[in-house]
Formats: structure tokens, sequence, C-alpha cells
């Protein structure tokens, strides 16, 4: 069955939620050629899990560090949506830092390994991810059926299909880890959540981040289903990555944006207000702002560059197929930086 259409009826509630249809906030155009040090192009997706690049984008970070070491960066932004069209805009040049989940750092490592040698960067924090449901028949994982659809970014790549299919392994069996993926469809956070809100179409269940699960909850007809802290433990979900030939050509400009990402991690420790506002004004979202800011005071939210807790996911992919290389341990898949040393 395809995935379901989300009809115009959903515009005044995605418009309530300052979001929109579209999947892309830039444009990316043909593949273009190796540029010299000075320009680094930047691909995000949807969601809080974000809010690191949102502050460096929104002060200037990148900019200010770059003329700290004597060199003018221009900086292009892009948003797209699921990990399978970050990794072919990475592949194609048309960025140079991918953001997305775990699962499709992996999968990308994996398939670069010896030839672009892609690794992450560093991490966009801990966050948990919820399945949600509107379904009133669904208690558990084991209650999805045919008449159910499951919204996440990417089916098969994204972190959220990566978690559930961990989930999936550990309720039938490892040989049964893609059982549920019949059932998932790739529509963007922002459209899933005001489906799910809304009701009335084929989407009864979405793998989401925040803020868009807890605004799903707001509504009396939404629930948790699935928490991936509950799977795998507090955990990295998103990274940033890039090509080894980027890193190693781009010295300065690498290292003014790393530097920009520590400034940016330090700034929402010490803001969180301040951190909600910056949100808001760089995404257009129509969040209450007190409500954002609870989000943001979460404990279990932390916006932190080193990755937390992602070898197991990369384990379990080994072991099911999905990628063909074992790394060793965390520290195969993220360049060997200060930034991430910490991780694990």
């Amino acid at each position: 069955m395809q995935a379901p259409i989300l009809s115009r009826k959903f515009g005044r509630l995605l418009g309530a939620l300052g979001l929109s249809f579209g999947i892309a906030a830039g444009t990316l155009g043909v593949a273009a050629p190796a540029h010299a040090e000075g320009k680094i192009r930047i691909a995000e997706q949807f969601g809080i899990v974000y809010l690191l690049l949102n502050v460096v984008r929104d002060q200037n970070l990148i900019e200010k560090h770059g003329k700290s070491a004597g060199v003018d960066i221009q900086v292009e932004w892009a948003r797209l949506s699921g990990g399978a069209a970050i990794n072919d805009a990475l592949l194609s040049g048309n960025i140079d830092i991918a953001g997305a989940g775990i699962g499709p750092l992996l999968t990308i490592w994996d398939r670069t390994k010896d030839r672009q040698n892609v690794r992450g960067v560093a991490s966009l924090g801990e966050f948990p991810y919820y399945l949600l449901t509107n379904n009133p028949n669904v208690k558990s994982i084991e209650d999805f059926s045919d008449k159910d659809r499951i919204a996440l970014p990417a089916v098969g790549v994204s972190v959220q299909s990566r978690f559930l299919q961990y989930a999936v392994a550990q309720k039938w069996g490892k040989d049964q880890f893609n059982r549920l993926d019949k059932f998932s469809v790739a529509i963007p956070h922002p459209d899933a959540t005001a489906a799910l809100i809304s009701g009335g179409t084929e989407l009864t269940a979405h793998f989401s981040n925040p803020p868009f699960q807890y605004q799903a909850l707001e509504n009396p007809n939404v629930r948790v289903v699935l928490n991936s802290y509950d799977v795998l433990g507090p955990n990295s979900p998103t990274a940033l990555y890039a090509t080894e030939k980027f890193r190693q050509e781009n010295p300065k400009t690498y290292a003014a944006f790393q530097a920009a990402l520590k400034e940016a991690s330090e700034f929402i420790a010490a803001n969180k207000a301040a951190a909600a506002d910056t949100y808001i004004r760089v995404t257009g979202a129509k969040i209450d702002r007190d409500f954002l800011i609870r989000i943001l005071e979460n404990p279990e939210i932390r916006f932190n560059t080193a990755p937390s807790n992602t070898y197991k996911l990369a384990e379990f992919l080994f072991d099911v197929g999905a990628i063909k290389n074992k790394p060793a341990s965390w520290k195969d898949y993220f360049f060997d930086d200060p930034l991430t040393a910490s991780g694990s």
C-alpha cells in the first residue's frame, strides 16, 4: 500500500505549529566541484535536536571563529528530511556537513569505508525519541497490523527506523528485525505530527523527535508506544558527519565549525530561555515559548557534542547484515577530534 497522502485540510494545523509541507528550506543544486578553504554547506533536518546548529547559525559562530583563524567563511544552510536524502546530498557533493541520525551515519560510514571515508564530526546531543500512536488498539509494537502506518523520516535508514528494528529484534529475534518495515512510510516530522493530531488518514503512528513528540502528546488521543531510551538506554540519536576529504582539505573551516559547535553547546547549557528564543527565531515555529523552555529543561535532554552510547546500535546493524563492516568501537565511525574525545 502506498504512503498516505496528506490532504490540504492539514494546512491550517501545520500553520498553527509553524510548519509547512515542504521539506526543503534551502535549495541544493547539481553536484558542485570541490571548493577551497572558506566555504561550508550544512544540511539539517527538523526539530530541536538541531538546536546546536540553530544557535551556530543565529550567532554566526562559524564566521566568528573563522575570522579568528584568519579566514572569511561563507556558510550555506539547507533543510532536508530523512537520512537517505541527507546521505545522497553528501555523496553527490551538494553539502559538506550532514545532519542526520546515527543510523544514516553508520550506513554511509559502511558504504564509504576506504573510499570517501565519511565519519562523524560531532553529536548533536542526547534525546529520547518516542514512537506515538493515535490507534486505541495499539498498546505495544506487537499490536501493529496491516491497518496501521508508521511515519518516520526514512524507511530502513533513519535512526527511528533502526530503533524500531532494534526493538522488533528484541521482541521477535534478529531474523525478524525488519518485520514492521512494511508498515512504515517516509514522512517529514511536521507533516506526520499534523496527521497524527488530526486523525482521519491511514497514518496511525509516528516515530517522532522533540519538540514534535511533545506537541503531539498534548492531544489526548495520542500516547507513547515506545521510548528509545527504554530500548537502548540514554543515547545520542543524531550526529553531524563529513567526508575525510573535506576535513583534510579545509582544516581552518573544519576547526571553526567545531569551535562553533562547542560554543553553541555551552550557550544552550547556560541559557535555556535564550536558546528557546533562538529556535523560534531561526525555524519560525509557532510553538509556545514556555512549553519549549520546559522541553529544553527536561533532564533527559542534553546538547553535548561527544557521542553517547552509540556502539550498541552499530553492533546490531552488523549482526543483522544492515552494514557489512563491523566497527571495532565508536571511534571507527567518528573522526579523532578533541570535540568527540569523551564519546562512546
